[in-house]
C-alpha cells in the first residue's frame, strides 16, 4: 500500500513537473512573441519617421524650385499697393512735354507778345490820372466812419438803432459809391476797376464783421453788468527770451485807430479783439514769399498776353457765326491756359501773398485754404478753397440765418446768392455791362452740388468737381469777352483786331 502511494505521489510529481516545464516553456515562447511584436512595433514608427523625413525633404525641394504664390496684381484694389510715385512723375513729364509743344507752337505762330508797356496801360489810361488809386485812398473815410460810430455806441451817446442805421449807410456807400464812380468815369480801366472794387468789397466784409463783433461785446457787457478795463489794442512789444508778449484787449479798449487799421490790413475778414500772433518775423520765409510773388505775377501776365489773348481773339468769329463745333474746340483750347493761370493765381494769392502779409504783421492764423483739391462734393470745395470768406459767411451770414429760424438748405442757397452777387459785382461793373454770366454760374452751383452729392461718390465726385472748374470758367470768360467786343467794337470780327 505504501509502495503504491509513493508510486502515486512520484507519478503526480512527474506530471506536475512536466506541466510546470510546459508552462515555463510556453511562458518563454509568449515572452519571445511579445519581444518580437515589440520589436516590430518599434520598427513601424521608424518606418513612419523615415517616410515623413523623405516627404519633408521632397517638400523642401518643391519650395526651393517654386516661383509662384497666392497674390493679386498691383493695379488691383485688393493688392493694397499705393505707391504710384513713378506714375505721378510720368504724368508730370507728359504734362511738361505736351505744354512745351504748345508753347513752341504759340511762339512760332504769334512770336513774342509779352509787352510791359501794355501791362501798364491795363491799369491807367492817362499817366496823370489815377482814379482807381484815388478810390482806394478814399476808403479811409469809411474806416473812420465805422470807428467813430462804434465809439459813440460804446459810451451810449447814440442808441443801438441809430448806430445800426449809420453803419448800414456807411457800408452801402462803401459798395455803391465806388461802383458809381467806376461806371461814370471813362478813365477807369477794367483792370483798375476790378482792383478798386475788390478792395472795397474786402473792406465791406471786414467792417461788417467789425460792427457785428463790437455789437456782441456790448451785449455781453450788458448781460454781465460789469465794467471792463480799457487797454491799448496793439501795445508796444517787449521781447523776452525771443518771444513777443501782447497785452490782452477788452472792449471798449479795442476802439483805437491802431486796432482798426491792423484789422484792415490783416489777412482775414473776421474781426477779433485779440488775434493770434506769431512770436517773430522770419526773414527767410518773408524773402521766399516775396520772390514767389514777383515771379508768379510776371508768369501770370506773360501767360495771359502770350497764350490767352490770342486764343480769345481767335474765338470771336466762331461765336459770331454760331459755329457750335468750333466754339467747343475754342472753349477746350482756352480751358488749358485759363486753368493754369487760375492755379497759379491761387498759389500766388492764398499762399505767397497772404503769408507775406501775415508774416509782416505777425498774424498767427495761417489757414488760408484747406485740401480743396480732394473735394468730392461742390460744397466741400467752396468751403475749403477760400477759408477767410468761408469763415465770414459761416460766422456772419449762415449761422445768424439758422438762429433766425431758416433751414439749412435755404441758408446755403442764400450764401451762394450772396457770393453770386459779389462775383457779378466785381465783373460787370468794371466792364460796364450787365450780362449776369457770373451770377448764373454761381447759382448753377446749387443744382450741380445736389447732382454730384446724390449720384457721384469718391473719385467720380472729385472728377466732377475738377471738370466744373476746368470747363466752367472758360465758358464765362468767353461769354464776357464776346459781349465786351460786341459792345465796344460793334462786332466780333472787328474786335479780333484788338
Amino acid at each position: 500500500m505504501g509502495d503504491r502511494n509513493e508510486k502515486g505521489s512520484a507519478k503526480h510529481r512527474r506530471r506536475t513537473t512536466i506541466s510546470g516545464e510546459a508552462a515555463v516553456t510556453q511562458a518563454k515562447r509568449g515572452g519571445a512573441a511579445e519581444t518580437l511584436s515589440g520589436q516590430v512595433k518599434e520598427k513601424e514608427p521608424q518606418k513612419h519617421e523615415n517616410a515623413a523625413g523623405r516627404q519633408k525633404n521632397h517638400d523642401a525641394g518643391d519650395d526651393t524650385f517654386s516661383c509662384h504664390k497666392l497674390q493679386e496684381s498691383l493695379l488691383s484694389s485688393a493688392s493694397g499697393f499705393s505707391n504710384y510715385r513713378g506714375i505721378l512723375n510720368w504724368c508730370v513729364v507728359m504734362l511738361v512735354l505736351s505744354n512745351a509743344r504748345l508753347v513752341l507752337e504759340n511762339l512760332i505762330k504769334y512770336g513774342v507778345l509779352v509787352d510791359p508797356i501794355q501791362i501798364i496801360s491795363l491799369f491807367v489810361k492817362d499817366p496823370c490820372s489815377w482814379p482807381a488809386l484815388c478810390l482806394i485812398i478814399v476808403t479811409n473815410v469809411f474806416i473812420m466812419a465805422a470807428l467813430y460810430t462804434e465809439r459813440k455806441l460804446s459810451v451810449g451817446t447814440i442808441s443801438e438803432g441809430t448806430g445800426s442805421f449809420l453803419h448800414w449807410i456807411n457800408l452801402s456807400a462803401l459798395l455803391f459809391v465806388p461802383a458809381g464812380t467806376v461806371l461814370s468815369l471813362n478813365s477807369v480801366t477794367p483792370v483798375g476797376g476790378v482792383m478798386a472794387l475788390s478792395i472795397c468789397t474786402v473792406l465791406f466784409l471786414k467792417l461788417y464783421s467789425y460792427t457785428d463783433v463790437n455789437k456782441w461785446c456790448r451785449e455781453q457787457r450788458q448781460a454781465k453788468a460789469r465794467t471792463l478795463s480799457r487797454s491799448h489794442s496793439c501795445p508796444s512789444v517787449h521781447k523776452a527770451n525771443g518771444t513777443a508778449g501782447y497785452t490782452h484787449v477788452t472792449y471798449p479798449g479795442n476802439l483805437t485807430h491802431r486796432d482798426i487799421y491792423y484789422f484792415a490790413f490783416a489777412p482775414t475778414l473776421c474781426y477779433e479783439l485779440n488775434f493770434p500772433r506769431s512770436p517773430r518775423i522770419r526773414k527767410r520765409f518773408l524773402l521766399r514769399r516775396l520772390l514767389e510773388m514777383l515771379f508768379l505775377m510776371q508768369l501770370m501776365v506773360g501767360l495771359i498776353q502770350q497764350w490767352m489773348v490770342p486764343t480769345i481773339q481767335n474765338s470771336m468769329k466762331p461765336f459770331q457765326d454760331m459755329d457750335f463745333s468750333r466754339m467747343v474746340e475754342r472753349m477746350l483750347k482756352l480751358a488749358v491756359p485759363n486753368h493754369f493761370i487760375w492755379l497759379i493765381f491761387f498759389y500766388w494769392y492764398f499762399h505767397s501773398s497772404m503769408n507775406f502779409v501775415a508774416e509782416i504783421m505777425q498774424f498767427g492764423d495761417r489757414e488760408f485754404y484747406r485740401d480743396w483739391w480732394n473735394s468730392e462734393t461742390i460744397p466741400y470745395f467752396w468751403s475749403n478753397w477760400n477759408i477767410p470768406v468761408h469763415k465770414w459767411c459761416l460766422r456772419h451770414f449762415y449761422k445768424p440765418m439758422l438762429v433766425r429760424g431758416a433751414n439749412k438748405l435755404a441758408a446755403q442757397i442764400a450764401v451762394f446768392f450772396l457770393s453770386a452777387f459779389f462775383h457779378e459785382y466785381l465783373v460787370s461793373v468794371p466792364l460796364k455791362m450787365f450780362r449776369l454770366w457770373a451770377f448764373l454760374g454761381m447759382m448753377l452751383q446749387v443744382p450741380l452740388a445736389i447732382l454730384v452729392g446724390r449720384y457721384l461718390r469718391g473719385n467720380y465726385g472729385n472728377a466732377a468737381v475738377w471738370m466744373s472748374l476746368i470747363i466752367g470758367q472758360p465758358i464765362a470768360v468767353l461769354m464776357y469777352v464776346h459781349d465786351y467786343y460786341v459792345l465796344h467794337y460793334g462786332s466780333a470780327s472787328e474786335g479780333a483786331a484788338w
